[in-house]
């Protein structure tokens, strides 16, 4: 695929973030690129509800929650 320029209008909060990117060593436009690419690949994820409902049907996780919960409350009734 070639590459193509493009022209965008960036609110504050856009602005900002661009400059956080280029401050780590990264040019406007792999800033750019890279942001784009990372928005569309948590677009393709499950989305955070079919994530939510995949581990409250998974019994292993939820007693390993459980068990964690359990510890982290006797460590604070020990005190």
């Amino acid at each position: 695929m070639s590459e193509r320029a493009i022209s965008v209008r960036l609110d504050d909060e856009s602005e900002q973030a661009l400059e956080a990117l280029m401050r780590q060593g990264r040019t406007r436009s792999q800033a750019i690129r890279e942001a784009l690419v990372a928005a569309a690949e948590r677009g393709r994820g499950p989305s955070l509800r079919e994530e939510a409902e995949r581990l409250a049907a998974d019994l292993d996780d939820r007693a390993e929650a459980q068990a964690v919960a359990e510890l982290m409350e006797s460590l604070r009734a020990a005190r």
